[in-house]
C-alpha cells in the first residue's frame, strides 16, 4: 500500500489500556493560559518514567468554558485511577494553583469513578478556603495573592488507550521533522486525543526491556540509523532517519482516527515509508494495523470538534 510515493508498511501499532482524566483550565488571557499549559504538561511524556502522560486535547473558545474565559482541555493518562489522581493533584497544586488567574474544572463530570482534585488542593488555604456548589458540582475557593483559585472538588476518570503510534521514515532529518510536524498538526485538529511528547514527536522510540536489568524500556535499535549494519534494521533502504508519533486517546476509535489522519498528513515525496512500533502483540491488547486503518479512514481528516470538553 502506498500514499503517493510513501510505502505504508504492513505492520501494526501496539497500544495498551490506561486510565485518563480531562481538566478544563481557564485563565485571564492567552498569555497566562499558555504559562499554565507549559507548566501543567511539563515532564508528562511517558509513563515509563513520568507520573502521567499529559497534553492538550484542544483549545476552547470563551463560549465553551464554564467561566467564559479563554481555556484549554488537558488530558492526563496513567496506568490506574489512583496514579491519575496523584498526578492531577500534584500538577494542579504545583503548576495551576501557582499560575496567576487560572481556574480548574473537571472535564468528565458524568464519570462515576472520581479522584480528589480541589479536595486535595484546598488545604493550601489553611482554613480560609470556602466551598461552593454550582449546578450540583462542588468547588473550592482558595485564597491567593491575586484573589482566589477556583478548583473543582474531584475529577472524573475513565478507561483510555495509550501508545497508538506510527514511525515516519524520511530521506533527511529536515524531511522527517517537516513530516512529523504535519502529522502532529493534523492530529491536533481531532478531539479526544493527545500527542504527549515534545512537540508531539519522539526521537527515542523504545522497546520493552533492556540488557540492563533496572530498565523497563530501552532504545528501539531497529530504527536507529547509526546502528545499521550492526543490528537488524527496520528502516527503509532510502531512509536516513525515523521519528515516532505516539497518541493517547479516550478510546480505540479516537486513536485509530488520529493515526490515520497523522499518517495521511505525514506521507510525502521525501518520506519513503511509514511503519509502526509493536512488541509482537505481547505488550497491549489494542492492535492498530496501519493498512486497515487507512482503508477505513480514506477521506480527509474531519474538522475540529466544537463540542464541549465534557
Amino acid at each position: 500500500m502506498f500514499i503517493g510515493s510513501t510505502q505504508i508498511v504492513d505492520t501494526f501499532a501496539e497500544a495498551f489500556r490506561l486510565r485518563f482524566a480531562r481538566l478544563v483550565v481557564t485563565a485571564h488571557d492567552d498569555h497566562w493560559l499558555e504559562a499554565a499549559i507549559r507548566a501543567a504538561c511539563g515532564y508528562g511524556t511517558s509513563v515509563i518514567g513520568c507520573d502521567a502522560e499529559v497534553g492538550v486535547e484542544r483549545r476552547l473558545g470563551m463560549g465553551e468554558t464554564p467561566d467564559g474565559r479563554p481555556g484549554v482541555a488537558l488530558m492526563a493518562f496513567a496506568f490506574s485511577a489512583e496514579a491519575v489522581g496523584k498526578a492531577l493533584a500534584n500538577r494542579t497544586s504545583q503548576c495551576l494553583l501557582t499560575c496567576p488567574t487560572t481556574a480548574v474544572f473537571d472535564g468528565l463530570p458524568s464519570a462515576t469513578e472520581r479522584v480528589p482534585l480541589g479536595g486535595h488542593v484546598r488545604f493550601f488555604g489553611d482554613g480560609f478556603e470556602k466551598t461552593k456548589m454550582f449546578d450540583d458540582r462542588r468547588f473550592w475557593r482558595v485564597p491567593v495573592m491575586d484573589g482566589e483559585f477556583l478548583v473543582e472538588e474531584s475529577a472524573g476518570v475513565a478507561p483510555g488507550v495509550g501508545g497508538g503510534n506510527f514511525i515516519v521514515q524520511a530521506r533527511t532529518l529536515e524531511a522527517a521533522l517537516e513530516s512529523a510536524r504535519r502529522a502532529v498538526e493534523a492530529i491536533a485538529a481531532l478531539p479526544a486525543v493527545i500527542t504527549p511528547f515534545p512537540g508531539g514527536v519522539v526521537r527515542s522510540g523504545s522497546k520493552v526491556g533492556s540488557r540492563y536489568a533496572a530498565l523497563r524500556g530501552s532504545t528501539n535499535e531497529a530504527f536507529c540509523p547509526g546502528l545499521s549494519g550492526r543490528v537488524a534494521t527496520s528502516l527503509h533502504p532510502d531512509a536516513a532517519c525515523g521519528l515516532e508519533i505516539v497518541i493517547d486517546g479516550a478510546d480505540e476509535a479516537a486513536v485509530g482516527a488520529a493515526m490515520a489522519a497523522g499518517i495521511h498528513a505525514a506521507a510525502g515525496r521525501d518520506v519513503p515509508a511509514i511503519s509502526a512500533g509493536n512488541y509482537g502483540g505481547k505488550l497491549g491488547k489494542f492492535h492498530f494495523h496501519l493498512r486497515g486503518l487507512l482503508g477505513i479512514h480514506q477521506s480527509a481528516p474531519p474538522a475540529p470538534s466544537t463540542a464541549p470538553a465534557d
